[in-house]
């Protein structure tokens, strides 16, 4: 039988879990059982990476305790993984076999199905969200049924990035492609009018490009340029980039953490996962207690929404750890925050004080509301968003839901406010 737990706290202990139970199901039959048997909502758990209550029910279910094994098709170019693998670890074995993926997060920490529900992404302005490597999955749909679902199914857009409405997600396979190296630089004191005045330039100039800031400084803080390197041989980076001068010493996201936390630097060539990320496995991520917020937009606003942005900033700057300005390439994932968009994101990672927080919160979107900011799934957000205007294909995605879980087995508070509204 599952065993079974009361959840506590989130990953960086600021949101408190309502569950009332947590379920360990070893096999799939017991997962199975357990959705047909249940009579209130549930909701899959992965590593507590989220920030609000999209993941949770009454009930919780965490794949630790099931089987599961990385299978490398070196022919399909392709892997298959189970859900509640961790990108770090995943990584690791794919580059055992001189394969990669083409993005990861900015922390290896979180499990690739609970990315890959909530639309979560790295960076850069060709890169897809981590959604779209996705070919195929496996659930266990809210009739109790197993689904396997690939990339030529009618409602494969719909699927992927589904917020767990549909069920439970046991496996998914994943593109590949033949491991790579990356050289990681960065660069401090960015001008505001180049980031703004030239921002598609700015951000192209790596594979992967974030640019920290807390809004409330002359310049921008720092510059991350993460480039991939050709052929094994090491590209040469400028001692100054845009106006901005390469750091001479390793660096933190967030000023007066310590580095050692972080990925390698200053231009040092190593393989694609320990570059790609910014915080190493093997450490606890980011700041520790914190609250995030993220909001996605079109990249033709970006210097505009930038600018409304800094006539917060010294407010913002009162509570915020950084703020990280990224992009995401365009894609065709119905839920995706990069739904047919080449889009911008802006990344709060806040103290742990929720009453500032919620304030703030109110203010950028009310700043942000002419730019149509899609918010991150798994992050802090306020309630006045148009979701049908953010997200043309909902009445789609509110029929494979109504089709995958007529008991509404996996409707939760959550989705009733958003995406099932």
């Amino acid at each position: 039988m599952a065993s079974i737990t009361t959840p506590e706290l989130n990953w960086s202990g600021t949101y408190s879990y309502a569950a009332r139970q947590l379920h360990r199901p070893r096999t799939s039959g017991e997962l199975q059982r357990l959705i047909e048997a249940a009579r209130s909502s549930l909701h899959a758990l992965g590593t507590r990476h989220s920030f609000n209550d999209i993941a949770d029910a009454d009930g919780l279910i965490s794949l630790e305790a099931m089987p599961g094994e990385v299978i490398i098709d070196q022919d399909a170019q392709a892997v298959s993984v189970p859900a509640g693998v961790r990108y770090g670890d995943l990584a690791r074995r794919l580059q055992e076999s001189g394969w990669a993926l083409s993005n990861l997060p900015s922390l290896p920490h979180i499990t690739v199905a609970g990315s890959v529900a909530t639309g979560t992404h790295g960076s850069g302005n060709a890169n897809q969200s981590l959604a779209s490597a996705v070919t195929a999955l496996s659930l266990i749909a809210g009739t109790g049924d197993r689904v396997w679902i690939d990339h030529t199914s009618p409602d494969f857009a719909g699927v992927v990035v589904n917020l767990g409405a549909l069920g439970v997600v046991t496996e998914l396979t994943l593109a590949i492609e033949p491991t790579f190296e990356v050289r990681q630089d960065v660069y401090e004191h960015l001008p505001w009018d180049l980031l703004t005045g030239s921002f598609e330039e700015v951000m192209s100039a790596g594979y992967s490009v974030s640019a920290i800031t807390d809004f409330a400084g002359d310049d921008v803080d720092m510059f991350w340029v993460k480039s991939r390197l050709v052929d094994g041989q090491p590209s040469s980076m400028p001692a100054e980039l845009f106006g901005a001068r390469a750091a001479t010493e390793k660096l933190h996201v967030t000023r007066g953490n310590d580095p050692v936390h972080c990925t390698p630097q200053l231009g040092e060539p190593g393989p694609w996962y320990e570059r790609l990320p910014h915080f190493l496995l093997e450490f606890t991520p980011s700041s520790g207690a914190e609250i995030q917020t993220e909001y996605l937009m079109d990249r033709a606003y970006a210097g505009a929404a930038i600018e409304r942005l800094r006539e917060l900033g010294s407010g913002i700057a009162a509570v915020v750890k950084s703020a990280e300005i990224r992009t995401v390439a365009a894609e065709e994932l119905w839920l995706s925050s990069a739904y047919q968009q080449d889009v911008f994101g802006v990344h709060f990672t806040w103290q742990p004080d929720a009453d500032a927080v919620t304030e703030l919160v109110g203010l950028i979107e009310a700043a942000l509301q002419p730019f149509h900011p899609r918010p991150h799934w798994g992050k802090v957000f306020g309630d006045a968003h148009r979701w049908l205007e953010l997200y043309p294909r909902l009445p789609d995605f509110r029929r494979i839901a109504e089709a995958y879980d007529p008991r509404g087995i996996f409707r939760t508070p959550f989705l009733e406010r958003t995406a099932l509204a």
